[in-house]
């Protein structure tokens, strides 16, 4: 199983980026696909899950309505589409995978299968 993130880089604050996620090895519409960040000093937080269908997703209070999580199954990739960033996103960024039934979307705890994460910086 592999889950390689990239599109992360150095951004200006206000900018955007687009993170992708390819996965292999699995049974990709079988999983429930997150995206965590991890900022020096602190622990792993939640950022958005979307559902295999997509229909369902959810995200964190501090990137609501910044952005967007979304996956193509066609492609096993799943995105996070991150607008008018601040410099307390920058964080590195990693890429999840969860079967369904093992518990809430919120907890890092949860998922199977991790990618190697992505830096993202923002600069003020």
């Amino acid at each position: 199983v592999q889950l390689q993130a990239s599109g992360g880089g150095l951004v200006q604050a206000g900018g955007s980026l687009r993170l992708s996620c390819a996965v292999s090895g699995v049974t990709f519409n079988r999983y429930v696909m997150a995206w965590f960040r991890q900022a020096p000093g602190t622990e792993r937080e939640f950022v958005a899950y979307i559902t295999w269908s997509g229909s369902i997703t959810d995200y964190a209070d501090s990137v609501k309505g910044r952005f967007t999580i979304s996956r193509d199954n066609a492609k096993n990739t799943v995105y996070l589409q991150m607008n008018s960033l601040k410099s307390e996103d920058t964080a590195v960024y990693y890429c999840a995978a969860k079967t369904y039934g093992s518990g809430t979307a919120y907890s890092s705890g949860n998922y199977n299968y991790w990618g190697q994460g992505t830096q993202v910086t923002v600069s003020s």
